[in-house]
């Protein structure tokens, strides 16, 4: 018996997808993977309006769940000895000035990882602004630090141009490069790069706003976070979302192998703020931030996760090694549902889970 058999998900989806209706969400996909069981898909809604029903191959953005895509690749890249986590931006970018760094470096293992230093989301406004990415980075080159890198948790979007930039340089570019690496390799049927890729995808969910409570409208795909790629610019669909579940629990070992992940996973900063996130408060014991991945103790359980969300979408995505399960959720609306229904899948995951050892436990005690 495994805790993926307990009756709580059938509950779990309806209500999920009653508050969806209620919500008048325009759509979900959602993905749960888990041991000896099929993985677990459940839809809600259309790509647009009058558009199609989404399914399995339907793509979303990403927006920020990019960042473990990127952070996997990176630890790719560092295993193949292309790169080191101890690269400095002067070592990535040698035509930029980024003097202000050269006591404590600013290094490879710091933009992934959440810890340069600098005043959280810096220059994200320039992102939206549309500026080009030359001229952020030249910004960054004279941005004061509120503490060194590697110290304190300070979330950036703008820091990972830099890897955009470092790959244009080696004459390739950021996308070739992890689609090659990533995305090929793992045999992902629909995920892509860039804003291009959405749109040409066969079916992709539209970006929906609200305009008034439990309404929304369609809006049209920005481009800006987009030219930030290694941030928030890989789309993907439910299908995809399984194999990159099963490649962080260790199914794709030639790809994406142990040392990787638990290099990725390994608690680095203290994320103070995520410990008063409302709907996860009451269990959460501890929250760091590793490469790439927050590091959640919930109930005496990690849970590796990360958010994204960008004009019209909202993602999450999250695993377990020790319950051997992983769980992915894509909305095209900016919808704070998401908050609530990770948390509480995350909460129910865990006591099935206690249930089911304990009722183990239980039977395999010798009678007297």
């Amino acid at each position: 018996m495994s805790v993926s058999a307990a009756n709580w998900v059938d509950e779990y989806t309806k209500e999920i997808k009653a508050s969806a209706k209620k919500k008048k969400l325009p759509g979900f996909a959602f993905v749960m993977v888990a041991p000896n069981q099929p993985t677990r898909f459940e839809f809600f809604g259309k790509t647009e309006k009058k558009g199609s029903p989404i399914d399995k191959e339907t793509v979303f953005r990403l927006a920020s769940v990019s960042k473990t895509f990127t952070a996997v690749f990176m630890a790719q890249q560092v295993k193949a000895n292309k790169l080191k986590w101890q690269n400095s931006l002067q070592d990535l970018l040698p035509d930029y000035k980024f003097d202000n760094y050269k006591d404590t470096p600013i290094l490879l293992q710091h933009i992934i990882g959440q810890s340069t230093g600098f005043i959280p989301n810096a220059y994200d406004n320039l992102i939206e602004a549309n500026y080009k990415l030359p001229r952020v980075l030249q910004h960054l080159e004279k941005l004061d630090s509120l503490c060194k890198p590697g110290i304190c948790y300070t979330y950036q979007n703008t820091f990972f141009g830099v890897l955009e930039e470092y790959y244009r340089l080696q004459k390739t570019t950021f996308a070739d490069e992890i689609t090659k690496n990533i995305i090929t390799p793992l045999k992902m049927p629909t995920a892509s790069v860039g804003k291009k890729a959405l749109m040409a995808s066969k079916e992709w969910a539209k970006p929906h706003a609200a305009i008034d409570k439990n309404k929304w409208v369609s809006v049209r795909v920005k481009d800006n976070y987009y030219k930030y790629s290694p941030a928030a610019g890989i789309n993907a669909s439910a299908a995809d979302m399984e194999i990159w579940l099963k490649a962080m629990l260790l199914e794709y070992p030639d790809i994406v192998d142990k040392e990787m992940i638990d290099s990725l996973t390994e608690p680095r900063v203290k994320t103070k703020r995520e410990m008063y996130r409302r709907e996860w408060r009451k269990q959460l014991k501890d929250a760091h931030y590793g490469l790439g991945w927050r590091i959640y103790n919930m109930d005496d359980v990690e849970i590796m996760y990360h958010g994204g969300w960008v004009q019209g979408y909202r993602a999450d995505i999250a695993f377990s090694p020790e319950l051997g399960v992983g769980y992915a959720l894509l909305m095209n609306a900016e919808s704070n549902l998401i908050n609530e229904v990770t948390a509480t899948f995350w909460k129910q995951q865990i006591k099935a889970y206690r249930s089911i050892a304990k009722l183990l436990k239980k039977q395999d005690k010798p009678s007297p």
